[in-house]
């Protein structure tokens, strides 16, 4: 069996997520399974990364999500 990833985050999907169509995790899909606005998505990515290196004082996390979630397939440009 395939792992499947989150097109919006790159979270593994396990089953029973809110999406659906099995694209997107349930960190980017809202109540009715339908994928959040881009600056939610990155907002929450955001608060993870500065979850993982509290210690990096001089980090710019949003930069770095925006740069994150330029990488994935729902929101490549």
């Amino acid at each position: 069996m395939q792992n499947k990833y989150c097109l919006s985050c790159g979270m593994p999907i396990q089953g029973g997520a809110a999406d659906t169509s099995g694209k997107y995790c349930q960190y980017c899909t809202d109540d009715n399974g339908n994928l959040k606005l881009r600056e939610e998505v990155k907002a929450g990515i955001t608060q993870w990364l500065q979850s993982i290196t509290p210690e990096d004082t001089n980090a710019d996390y949003e930069k770095r999500a925006e740069y994150y979630l330029k990488s994935m397939p729902a929101w490549a440009e």
